[in-house]
């Protein structure tokens, strides 16, 4: 295992929470209603800011795990592993959410992409400074 790029870590979940930030605003009430008051299009941004924090804590230690000689020959896995992870777990847990809650299908499509932008912007940053 090589050493975790904490910068990265650090600026990717900076990144993220912004990305989800601004996508909570230009798209009206984002998945995380429960986390602010209600009627805000996103939850308090130290809260947003901490679940991605922990995100990307786990991402840098994946991809410390992968080591540098494997992620410069294949450059792709910084996406292929940010974006698996949103498309295959949180985004389903986040869909099971909303659609628990009786939420209108067109948010929760909405939402959806808003998680898979955040966590590739994740991975952009990781590829970045790799």
């Amino acid at each position: 295992m090589g050493p975790v790029n904490w910068l990265a870590v650090v600026l990717a979940a900076a990144v993220a929470a912004a990305v989800a930030i601004g996508w909570g605003r230009a798209f009206g009430r984002a998945s995380r209603p429960s986390l602010g008051r209600p009627g805000r299009a996103d939850g308090p941004a130290w809260l947003i800011l901490v679940v991605f924090a922990l995100a990307s804590i786990m991402m840098g230690h994946n991809f410390a795990r992968l080591g540098e000689a494997v992620l410069e020959a294949k450059p792709w896995l910084y996406f292929m592993q940010t974006g698996g992870i949103a498309l295959f777990f949180v985004i389903p847990a986040t869909w099971l959410t909303h659609t628990a809650k009786g939420t209108e299908p067109m948010q929760r499509v909405t939402d959806a992409l808003g998680w898979l932008a955040a966590y590739l912007a994740m991975g952009l940053v990781f590829w970045v400074l790799g």
